[in-house]
């Protein structure tokens, strides 16, 4: 993500405005301290252009 947006010459003050998602919530992810939800990576992918794919795997527990 950071690198995206610093490809695109975005700072973070302009991605969390184009996106709706908070600087401060913004600065975590990007540090790798933060843990968005899809909805949030969804608003971020949005504004810098990116599609957002889940894999989900199933780790061999039964049900």
């Amino acid at each position: 993500m950071k690198a995206r947006r610093e490809s695109l010459n975005v700072t973070q003050e302009t991605l969390a405005q184009l996106s709706g998602v908070a600087l401060r919530t913004l600065k975590q992810f990007e540090s790798g301290k933060g843990n968005p939800t899809l909805q949030t990576l969804q608003k971020l992918g949005d504004a810098l252009g990116l599609e957002v794919t889940v894999i989900i795997k199933n780790k061999g527990i039964n049900a």
